[in-house]
């Protein structure tokens, strides 16, 4: 598959799998595992210590593809070599459950946390906290009613969590919270993904984007008269040099 070739030029590589049947989960993490290695080698031993070309590795559904060996040792030791990790949870709890004592340092090495919304007590807690808190001004007025009124009024200044949990639980659905390392949270509505330039390449601006992998697997495809392909011409002449022309068309 030349894992080791992806951080030369710019590729795009898709891990699909099940979220249900966790059978074959091992073949996913073993690849992943080989993925960092060898591109740490690479940057290593040819590049001075940093890739060309950055790698980002998209963890959707962390929780449910499966352990990668080690990960919490080579999150932390990847980002010098020009590759980055994003590892997205449904909640906290899914990271510890997965992988135990070292969920803390794989959340230690995250410089940018993103929280969409959600509900899980372990989450909002955590959440909570890391906002810190605000200082508040506190007014308590007092009245003593007998034969002599008496009043009185205490002003102090106190501390507040910036948002508390129940604040975070309800929070609008059009709004996240994004915590930087060294600057203050942003409380920030979500990027509107319609208006990106590139939408219109998206299935859900029109079907015909989407990819359909029964295309690629069936060797009696036959393309229709509005598909783009790719045609490969090779050249196995006898003299033992190939050589290969691609060419895009609209047939």
């Amino acid at each position: 598959m030349e894992l080791d070739n992806v951080g030369d030029r710019k590729t795009a590589l898709f891990l699909i799998m099940s979220d249900t049947d966790t059978t074959f989960n091992f073949v996913i993490a073993m690849l992943q595992s080989q993925l960092f290695n060898l591109l740490c080698d690479k940057a290593d031993d040819k590049y001075g210590g940093r890739l060309p070309v950055h790698v980002r590795v998209i963890c959707d559904e962390f929780a449910n593809i499966g352990q990668i060996p080690q990960f919490d040792k080579l999150i932390a030791t990847i980002r010098s070599r020009e590759i980055s990790a994003s590892i997205i949870l449904q909640s906290q709890s899914q990271l510890k459950a997965m992988y135990k004592d070292s969920a803390d340092t794989i959340l230690g090495n995250c410089d940018t946390m993103l929280f969409l919304g959600g509900k899980e007590k372990t989450t909002l807690k955590e959440m909570s906290e890391l906002l810190g808190k605000e200082t508040i001004d506190l007014y308590n007025t007092s009245e003593t009613r007998s034969n002599q009124k008496s009043f009185g009024l205490n002003y102090q200044k106190t501390g507040k969590q910036l948002m508390t949990e129940d604040e975070i639980a309800v929070m609008d659905g059009g709004k996240c919270i994004l915590q930087i390392r060294g600057v203050r949270p942003f409380y920030s509505d979500k990027y509107d993904i319609t208006k990106h330039p590139n939408y219109r390449l998206l299935a859900d601006y029109s079907e015909k984007n989407r990819f359909k992998v029964e295309k690629e697997l069936d060797p009696k495809y036959s393309p229709k008269p509005d598909d783009e392909v790719e045609v490969m011409e090779m050249d196995l002449s006898g003299d033992g040099n190939e050589q290969e022309n691609n060419e895009e068309r609209n047939n």
